[in-house]
């Protein structure tokens, strides 16, 4: 069944070729929700956009649309007015509404979904804290964003493989077993070691410690960093198909490393001087060629960085997506070169920079330091205020805007908690169902539609357009990457459902209405359990 929105969008686009005589618009006709609702339920600028092509004055073009839908819509037209320069206002009947709640219902677990064209194989690569230390609220904020988003991709019909890449070589990893031995003997850690109890946990945890190589005891402590992100993470609601190694990428003869080196140099991307290897990233407008090799022989951690992205096209990803922290900001154009250096489409490869989060609590912030142990981790903002409100919180903002969480707010058991507020409509028309019984609402079901007997209240009207909305929002989510949206589309639809439940009796009306409203009760819950489940967040039965 298609989504009624998309069946009035082509009888638009059938009346607009009526008025151009069957000529292609130069764009794609709007159909949107008019600014002020008393204006009608939907409004349109194809009169607007085809004034060049027809050659008349738009308020004409208006009106020849409208006889056209008149035509071919019927008893679902109400009422359609041109405003304005040429806009045309689209009131339709209760019965388009009512029909429209059919469709939410008949659609099931597929309303909303659907739509990728064409389907991809995708890797989103998020999180990838170094495990140096717990995941931090910073990453807690990259772990809901790319779960929603993986979420997103897969409702629209993308295959989606989630990776945690482990940062587990270098320098930092070593400052962490230097760390652990020294905590193991007693001792303070090195300068610009890490300095967290954590670290005294994972020196009484390692049995001698003190005593072993540096090299087995940052392995072991990699080791249960990883295992306790994990835990951190699966209680967070998010499970990862991949936890990458890069520490992998310099092991083997040859190493992935050395195999990407060879792929840039067959493809003239590499050169010597001075002893170090470099890539021209200014050939794919990098303000500087990079250095991948120093002339010590070490590897840079741009090597690994390229070495992964090509093990990743390897695998045959037709997307790959990369959520980063906000410190990654300047290396984004360097990433970019590297990419089409190895022979990638530039549309294949996004970057997407998450925005820093300020923990607020009782008007103010509090600060973070990894390295001195100063800081909020997930188990800690989960213990706090729970993973329902933290998804939320975290998500209900745009990923390239800083944040403030609000800790009283998200602890808050009221109608000013945006969470709370939305869980509660689910949970109150689980409620509402319930009274009117399990009979009931089955035989609501089974009747299916039938053109309302009375007119439908205004909130009734709203609240059925809202619903149909979710397609649209779905998309829009996914084509911008933008979780907050459904966020936002859900505490809406909350809001709407709250005014609806205000003005409409439902248990105990006229049995053709009850039948009716128990309907929109159950196509709401749906919508709002299906949105609340792209953001990781439970739709409760009760409250």
């Amino acid at each position: 069944m298609s989504a009624p929105l998309d069946d009035l969008r082509a009888v638009l686009d059938t009346a607009v070729r009526d008025v151009t005589g069957g000529a292609d618009p130069p764009a794609a006709p709007i159909v949107e929700r008019p600014r002020q609702a008393e204006h009608g339920d939907y409004a349109t600028n194809a009169a607007l956009i085809l004034t060049k092509l027809v050659g008349t004055p738009p308020r004409e073009i208006a009106g020849r649309l409208v006889d056209s839908l008149r035509e071919r819509l019927g008893a679902d037209l109400e009422r359609a007015d041109v405003a304005g320069p040429g806009f045309i206002n689209i009131v339709l009947s209760d019965g388009w509404h009512s029909r429209g709640v059919g469709a939410v219902l008949a659609a099931g677990d597929r309303w909303g979904g659907g739509g990728a064209d064409p389907a991809l194989s995708v890797n989103v690569e998020f999180v990838s804290a170094n495990p140096t230390g717990p995941v931090h609220v910073g990453g807690t904020r990259n772990a809901a964003y790319g779960d929603a988003l993986a979420r997103l991709l897969e409702l629209r019909g993308h295959r989606v493989h989630r990776e945690f890449y482990v940062n587990d070589h270098g320098t930092q990893v070593q400052r962490l077993g230097q760390s652990i031995k020294a905590r193991a003997r007693g001792e303070d850690p090195p300068e610009g070691g890490y300095q967290g109890a954590y670290v005294i946990d994972l020196a009484q945890r390692i049995e001698g410690a003190a005593d072993l190589p540096l090299e087995e005891v940052t392995r072991l402590g990699v080791q249960l960093m990883v295992a306790h992100a994990q835990e951190s993470l699966s209680r967070f609601r998010i499970e990862f198909d991949t936890w990458f190694s890069e520490r992998s990428l310099h092991e083997g003869e040859p190493s992935l490393v050395e195999h990407s080196f060879d792929v840039l140099a067959r493809q003239g991307r590499t050169f010597r001087q001075d002893g170090a290897l470099w890539l021209r990233t200014t050939d794919f407008g990098d303000d500087k060629d990079r250095v991948l090799e120093r002339s010590s022989g070490d590897h840079t951690y741009f090597a690994s960085d390229i070495a992964y992205h090509q093990e990743k096209l390897e695998r045959g990803f037709d997307l790959l997506i990369d959520v980063w922290g906000a410190d990654h900001h300047g290396y984004v154009p360097r990433m970019h070169a590297a990419f089409q250096a190895l022979g990638g489409r530039p549309e294949q490869l996004e970057l997407l920079i998450m925005q820093f989060v300020h923990l607020v609590e009782g008007g103010e912030r509090g600060k973070m330091s990894k390295r001195a142990g100063e800081f909020v981790t997930l188990d800690d903002l989960v213990d706090d205020i729970g993973v329902d409100a933290a998804r939320w919180f975290l998500l209900a903002r745009s990923h390239d805007t800083a944040i403030d969480l609000d800790l009283d707010l998200a602890r808050s058991e009221s109608s000013e908690n945006p969470v709370y507020y939305v869980q509660y409509a689910h949970a109150r028309i689980a409620s509402v169902l319930r009274k009117a019984g399990e009979e009931a609402v089955a035989a609501a079901l089974a009747a299916g539609h039938s053109d309302p007997t009375e007119p439908m209240h205004p909130s009734e009207r709203a609240l059925a357009r809202r619903l149909l909305d979710l397609p649209d929002e779905v998309s829009e989510a996914v084509e911008r990457r933008a979780p907050h949206r459904i966020a936002a589309f859900a505490l809406e639809t909350a809001q709407q459902f709250s005014a609806f439940y205000r003005d409409c009796q439902v248990v105990g009306a006229e049995p053709a209405v009850e039948a009716e409203r128990l309907r929109m009760c159950v196509a709401t819950q749906r919508v709002l359990a299906r949105s609340l489940d792209l953001l990781g967040i439970a739709a409760p039965q009760e409250m």
